[in-house]
């Protein structure tokens, strides 16, 4: 027979790995009597763990919920996955850094010397192009809270442009994160659309509204619908503005520079640009920083857009 705290140990991983077990086959598992079996879950019960037992004449335990964190128990690969978890935490603006590096440490002291080495080796830096908005926490949980209960959602949005503005009200849909941004989807309901509202902007206010029959989102899935709605697109896959030129660069030098762009090449030193964007000045903008002579195939919005910004440039240039 194990020793008793080793037999805690294994009775303990038993629980946590499925719902209900009878009490015939943990004790077949363990290697013990069913007398043993009870003694244990009552050691286990003493130390915190809340232990539900199921009366009937198979018997059987659960593992449920208590009102506190008891010890836990895992083996090394989800160690290591928890750990790995809580470092990629600490960068992702959700508000949680701090007590994700403190959790990262409890987990870390207690952890044998193989595992603490694998972790200490695993570092993450967040590079961004600018420091993204840190979201408080709170208002995270709030919002999951009433995309999962499907409740509708009041809140006060704070933008650059407005600082006294009514508050919105919606029906939420997702919460997701974009670029280290957390953003809500929602049907806005006084505007009859579909919108995407930066979480760091939003102040819940409380009580919630009524429960609501989800929508389904006017794409396949969420990630395609917030890629659409970035994109300035209406829902149909593409850009608004799609514009063609000739560059006259190699086609291999264009490439790696436009991302979801067609380049073909034309000759050795010129290619074929299709590329889109949001509006027709930032298209414009976009296929201008390309160091090279540029001929626009089309459309006449494209021309344009160039000639307006010919005339911005040339008058900041005097």
């Amino acid at each position: 027979m194990p020793k008793t705290s080793a037999r805690l140990l294994s009775l303990l991983s038993l629980l946590q790995a499925r719902r209900d077990w009878p009490g015939a086959l943990l004790a077949e598992r363990l290697r013990v009597s069913p007398r043993t079996v009870r003694r244990d879950v009552d050691r286990l019960r003493e130390l915190g763990y809340p232990i539900v037992t199921a009366k009937g004449p198979d018997g059987g335990y659960r593992l449920g919920a208590g009102t506190q964190l008891p010890p836990l128990l895992f083996d090394d690969e989800q160690a290591v996955a928890l750990s790995v978890a809580l470092r990629i935490a600490t960068t992702t603006g959700a508000g949680i850094e701090e007590a994700a590096a403190r959790a990262l440490n409890t987990v870390r002291q207690v952890m044998p010397a193989r595992l603490r080495h694998r972790i200490d080796t695993f570092q993450v830096t967040a590079v961004e192009r600018a420091a993204a908005p840190r979201v408080d926490s709170g208002v995270l949980m709030a919002i999951s809270a009433v995309v999962h209960a499907r409740e509708v959602l009041r809140f006060d949005y704070a933008t650059p442009s407005t600082t006294d503005s009514p508050p919105r009200r919606v029906e939420p849909h997702h919460l997701v994160t974009r670029g280290g941004r957390w953003y809500l989807v929602a049907w806005d309901l006084d505007r009859a659309d579909w919108r995407t509202f930066r979480a760091d902007r939003i102040t819940p206010r409380t009580p919630t509204g009524p429960r609501f029959a989800p929508r389904d989102l006017p794409a396949e899935d969420v990630a395609a619908f917030v890629a659409a709605r970035f994109s300035g697109s209406d829902g149909s896959g593409g850009w608004p503005c799609l514009g063609e030129v000739i560059l006259d660069l190699p086609a291999a030098d264009v490439s790696p520079f436009v991302h979801d762009g067609v380049v073909e090449e034309l000759t050795p030193n010129r290619c074929r640009l299709t590329l889109g964007s949001w509006s027709w000045p930032a298209l414009a903008g976009a296929i201008g920083r390309f160091d090279a002579d540029i001929e626009v195939v089309g459309p006449t919005e494209l021309k344009d857009a160039f000639a307006l910004l010919a005339r911005r440039y040339a008058k900041a240039a005097t």
